[in-house]
């Protein structure tokens, strides 16, 4: 029991010590990819928003925009698009997601992101 418990919290501090590090960087940001391909944006874009946001945004930011972009029990189709994605963000109440997720659509939209 002890030996489970020692190398649980060794796991957990080469986690933490990866994500201080920047070595979980590029697991991150493909998790945000994927997220974000999987909410309907092409990979192409959810690539370059994804590496803008992960490097903008802390991770308990980029948690507070996974909760939020979830669609929730009974919302009806129509605020799964676009509409509905820029009323899920408001959900954040975040101001510095709200500017960094816009603002990275916007420039990767237009492709200098």
């Amino acid at each position: 029991m002890k030996k489970l418990l020692l190398i649980m919290l060794l796991l957990i501090g080469a986690g933490v010590a990866a994500v201080q590090t920047g070595a979980a960087r590029p697991l991150i940001a493909w998790q945000v990819e994927r997220s974000l391909v999987a909410g309907g944006m092409g990979p192409k874009r959810a690539e370059c928003m994804a590496g803008r946001m992960v490097d903008r945004l802390s991770l308990g930011q980029l948690w507070t925009l996974r909760r939020a972009m979830a669609p929730r029990e009974g919302e009806p189709e129509i605020a799964r698009g676009p509409l509905g994605s820029i009323k899920r963000l408001r959900r954040t109440e975040d101001g510095e997601i709200i500017s960094v997720v816009t603002s990275s659509a916007a420039l990767c939209a237009i492709g200098i992101g």
